[in-house]
């Protein structure tokens, strides 16, 4: 292969990726606490539409992210009303969330429907970003895919060495047990489902805002659900978020190539498109033949309301 297609590739996997680490990340720490949010879809696109229109006001996209954030986790906090303080079915909710996350983003974009932004510039690392190959394809990126990175470590130290985390863990093992020594469940759940809200926004920005600058109803297509089964993919371990995430981010820009290259495949090309979501499907149906990870890896009350007593 020409070098210089494999880094085009490269770097356009690590594009595709970024909005799934970033979501993931965030429903990994909800589910980490115990809670099932199935709303990503629907947060990521209100993030998608909040930060376009804040940043096609203000021409300041940092603001537009940061709206975006806001977005989802105002809809996170929606959820989390109702799952944790109501204790309504989480599933239930995390779906009506979605739906209505889609339908209120697909309203409010309406005027928006035909406008740019301009495209945010990558920030070339100095130095490194000159090594050929995975230099240019690693540390040639816009901001937020280094943003994406540090959100890893700091999510990989937050669980594992930080006491909070522990809490967080122990909440996602056992509320009654972590209320009975006087953790306040409750409020760590909030601000893991409030986390995980934000993050979706922000991953929706990133889709709006920095990788295609511009909004369209239906262009989260499916990115939220991919996020949420990655999760699952990863066994709840933030390095196999990580590797997923790219894993899944390089079929789409496979498929993508496959299309525009000229190559003589003997395949439709919807069939081609679909590859990303057909991968999420196989990856789930080999993890569930391994019960036995899922049980030692799945936090014990993942999806469990909780009241403590009075």
């Amino acid at each position: 292969m020409d070098p210089h297609i494999f880094t085009s590739i490269l770097y356009a996997t690590i594009i595709a990726g970024t909005p799934l680490i970033i979501v993931a990340l965030g429903q990994l720490i909800a589910e980490k606490a115990g809670v099932l949010n199935l709303g990503a879809e629907g947060m990521m696109a209100m993030g998608a539409v909040a930060g376009f229109a804040v940043t096609f006001h203000t021409g300041n996209p940092w603001l537009g992210s940061v709206a975006a954030m806001f977005a989802g986790a105002t809809l996170s906090l929606i959820f989390a009303f109702l799952s944790i303080t109501l204790l309504a079915n989480q599933v239930a909710t995390g779906l009506a969330l979605a739906i209505f996350g889609v339908g209120l983003s697909a309203f409010i974009g309406k005027p928006y429907e035909s406008e740019t932004l301009t495209a945010v510039p990558t920030l070339p690392i100095p130095y490194i970003s000159d090594i050929p190959i995975l230099g240019e394809a690693l540390y040639n990126q816009q901001f937020i895919v280094y943003v994406s990175w540090a959100l890893f470590w700091g999510v990989l130290w937050f669980l594992y060495k930080s006491r909070q985390g522990l809490i967080l863990r122990a909440i996602g093992e056992s509320p009654a047990v972590a209320h009975a020594i006087g953790y306040p469940v409750l409020k760590y759940r909030y601000f893991a489902v409030l986390f995980g809200g934000a993050m979706a926004g922000l991953g929706g920005a990133f889709m709006s805002i920095f990788h295609t600058p511009l909004w369209s109803e239906g262009m989260i297509a499916g990115k939220g659900w991919i996020a949420i089964a990655l999760v699952v993919f990863a066994t709840w371990r933030p390095f196999r978020v990580m590797v997923g995430a790219y894993l899944f981010g390089g079929v789409m820009i496979v498929q993508l190539f496959l299309q525009g290259s000229g190559l003589k495949i003997d395949l439709p090309s919807q069939l081609l498109s679909a590859l990303p979501y057909l991968a999420t499907i196989i990856v789930l149906v080999m993890i569930s033949r391994n019960p036995l990870s899922i049980r030692l890896n799945s936090p014990a009350s993942l999806g469990k309301p909780y009241r403590p007593d009075a």
